[in-house]
């Protein structure tokens, strides 16, 4: 009799996983999903496409006149216009998708409660089509660079592997907040902050040099300026440089370390969060 009560026993039943359905079907709903969110973005606007470009370069036009003509942090920096503008795209590459991956679970609430998919599709979907708009925003930028006269050079050939890491980093973020989000609201908040606060400590519309030494390592550390500095001296300024040339090794480890840490803590985050994401909207 024990037994049998033991049995029918009732077991908690664990909802899907991050990455469950299969790896063939994960990667065709991430294409497909992926594909459509970015056709559906400027659907029925008058310039279409155009506006991903023209959102970065209303911001760079901005923040050339500011820095150059008022402020002229930027009047002794060489190829200063067109480090900023590749800058300013990266970032807000960035920006976007890590704002809007804020909100994106929450937002499929009624697929998320009804159906059967894999959870992390939903802001991996979210960073993929910020990576179609950056290979756009890109061959604008270096349409831009080879017209303000920067010649070509091998270390251009590097650029897809910055492009990785920064997406590397983009999606652990994105994953964080996604799942964080669910259970908290504020990270929305908290993250507009945030993002604002990062913007303006990587050397995006100041070389690093300029920055008071005793503070260089404390920015070596944030992840996004070693890929910034990289950018710089392999797209724009061979003499530009390096983070390692920069602070020295130590800073740049401790900058790798947090990167590594990120991207562990964020898989592990959304993996325990993704049966329950359900239950919790």
């Amino acid at each position: 009799m024990e037994g049998t009560v033991a049995q029918s026993e009732l077991r908690p039943v664990s909802g899907p996983s991050a990455l469950g359905g299969g790896r063939q079907r994960f990667l065709e709903l991430l294409y497909l999903i992926s594909v459509t969110e970015f056709k559906r973005a400027y659907f029925g606007t008058v310039l279409g496409y155009f506006w991903s470009l023209i959102r970065p370069l209303m911001l760079f036009a901005v923040l050339l006149f500011v820095f150059t003509q008022v402020f002229r942090v930027g009047s002794d920096v060489p190829n200063y216009p067109v480090m900023l503008l590749l800058g300013v795209v990266l970032f807000t590459f960035f920006q976007e998708a890590t704002s809007l991956s804020v909100t994106s679970v929450v937002s499929q609430e009624s697929v998320v409660r009804k159906t059967q998919f894999p959870r992390l599709v939903i802001p991996l979907s979210v960073v993929l089509t910020g990576v179609f708009n950056l290979g756009l925003n890109l061959v604008a930028v270096f349409i831009f660079i080879l017209a303000y006269g920067v010649s070509p050079m091998w270390t251009w050939l590097l650029l897809p592997l910055l492009v990785l890491l920064l997406t590397m980093l983009t999606t652990a973020v994105s994953m964080l907040l996604s799942s964080l989000y669910v259970r908290f609201r504020d990270v929305q908040i908290i993250w507009t902050v945030l993002v604002t606060m990062l913007f303006y400590a990587t050397p995006i519309l100041y070389p690093l040099d300029i920055v008071p030494e005793r503070f260089q390592d404390i920015y070596v550390l944030n992840p996004l300026t070693p890929l910034f500095l990289q950018a710089r001296h392999w797209i724009i300024d061979p003499s530009a440089p390096t983070a390692v040339s920069a602070t020295g090794w130590l800073p740049v480890l401790g900058s790798v370390a947090i990167f590594v840490a990120i991207c562990v803590v964020a898989v592990v985050v959304f993996d325990r969060a993704a049966p329950r994401i359900a239950e919790e909207l």
